[in-house]
């Protein structure tokens, strides 16, 4: 038998180990045991399109883990999902079950649950923390083993009931690593099972510039242009920081003024957040901006990497035009809006590019630009590395990979080996536009009960005035 076959029938013998089923729930068969099933769950439907980005990455880097595992591609089967596959109207207490169903299927047909850079931590402003924990949950009863994988992490609140929901379900036995790209400190105190892995990692977008070079070419000529990426009008207050939306036009206005002044060419861009390319709109009709300056209807990875690319510099607050221009080794800065801006420019070694919008001037922002653009970037390989080696070793000891002596590649292997993105689809791109589009819809069917609201409300007022 040969070699190849070896691997193979091994990598087989293990996977229908794993393969286990809770005899008293509904079971959905198992078509084909001989693939390892990995469910890839991200935020893949957002509209930010480092969302996707980190959905995209993510696919490069656990192909090249199986390759690298010497796994062929007709052993084992890839599927990816938005991480949100448990309903909004699951509770904690007193859960339906029929509204389960779709999420025990999905669970029941993988071997392997990786999370990838969704916001499943979060629990402050959304629900997606009580959806994580049901997922655990239904992982833990089905035996299945779950891995995290550079999520970002929100605030450890010990007297939070949320947060200590969120912990018990993270503290499972289904659950065997957890990597964080900025949230180390927060994620040891979530920890309280001591066979679970935890370690800071690089952001999977860090291999942007390999994973979508058949869709970019990497700007050489230096014509001094520069990618202005704008935030939501509120974005800062609503992460409780004084800084306005019409500050925000304010400092738009003076940083375009400066560097017309110094010769550079800029566009006005977004990475495709429904909200912050309302602001941009925002910015033409109100504000004066030219509409030739500004790039609108961002929906498709490739053409953010592309535009990206195309630049001499940026100006970002989103966190991963920043991580995507560090990727293609374009000089970066960003206005601080989250605790993560400033930790991953803390990660890569240059944390003055991370600028407080409270304090800084246009001046000030240009010129931190300037010096990013003279001192160049300088990578460390073991930081780009931590993402890929802990999804090597996550995925092999799931697999319960016999053969130890094989070893993740090293930088130069991976680079050569990633697996590169294929390109979106015309069904994927309309698929974007309809979920951008009923976003929408949502958002102004939201506008209109409230004004209908308040309209009852005058018209109460008034009555009681007449009486």
């Amino acid at each position: 038998m040969s070699e190849q076959k070896n691997i193979v029938k091994r990598a087989y013998g293990a996977i229908k180990r794993r393969m286990t089923l809770t005899p008293d729930v509904e079971k959905q068969p198992v078509t084909d045991q001989k693939k390892f099933r990995i469910m890839l769950l991200t935020n893949r439907d957002s509209d930010n399109i480092g969302d996707q980005m980190i959905e995209a990455c993510d696919i490069a880097l656990i192909k090249t883990v199986m390759k690298n595992l010497n796994i062929p591609e007709d052993g084992y089967e890839l599927v990816s999902r938005a991480a949100s596959i448990v309903s909004k109207y699951v509770k904690a207490k007193n859960k339906d079950e029929s509204l389960l169903k779709p999420a025990r299927r999905k669970i029941n047909e993988c071997d392997l649950i990786i999370f990838g850079g969704a916001p499943v931590f979060n629990y402050k402003y959304q629900i997606f923390y009580e959806r994580t924990a049901v997922t655990l949950e239904l992982a833990q009863e089905y035996n299945k083993q779950v891995m995290f994988s550079a999520i970002g992490i929100e605030d450890y609140d010990e007297a939070s009931p949320k947060c200590q929901r969120l912990k018990e379900a993270l503290n499972l036995g289904c659950v065997k690593q957890i990597t964080t790209r900025d949230g180390m400190e927060e994620l040891s105190k979530y920890k309280e099972n001591e066979k679970i892995h935890i370690e800071k990692v690089a952001d999977p977008v860090v291999f942007a510039k390999q994973i979508f070079c058949d869709y970019t070419k990497v700007n050489h000529k230096k014509n001094k242009k520069v990618g202005l990426f704008v935030f939501r009008e509120n974005g800062f207050v609503d992460n409780h920081i004084p800084f306005t939306g019409a500050e925000q036009a304010k400092l738009w206005k003076e940083i375009t003024r400066i560097l017309t002044e110094k010769g550079y060419n800029y566009e006005l861009i977004t990475s495709g957040y429904l909200k912050d390319e309302a602001f941009l709109d925002l910015l033409v009709r109100d504000y004066g901006f030219p509409e030739k300056k500004c790039v609108f209807n961002m929906n498709e990875t490739e053409k953010l990497a592309q535009k990206i690319a195309s630049y001499d510099a940026i100006i970002s607050c989103r966190l991963h035009p920043n991580i995507v221009a560090y990727s293609m080794d374009i000089p970066a800065v960003s206005l601080i809006w989250n605790p993560k801006i400033t930790g991953f420019y803390e990660s890569i070694g240059y944390p003055e590019r991370a600028i407080d919008v409270t304090t800084a001037k246009a001046e000030d922002i240009v010129e931190k630009m300037e010096d990013a653009m003279a001192q160049g970037i300088v990578k460390d390989n073991g930081y780009l590395m931590s993402v890929y080696r802990t999804l090597f070793e996550g995925i092999r000891d799931a697999i319960e990979w016999s053969d130890k002596t094989i070893q993740p590649y090293d930088y130069m292997t991976l680079t050569e080996n990633l697996s590169h993105f294929s390109g979106t689809s015309e069904d994927e791109k309309e698929e974007k536009i309809k979920r951008k589009f009923r976003r929408t819809y949502n958002t102004l069917n939201d506008y209109q009960k409230k004004i209908n609201k308040l309209n009852q409300k005058i018209k109460m007022l008034e009555k009681e005035k007449q009486q």
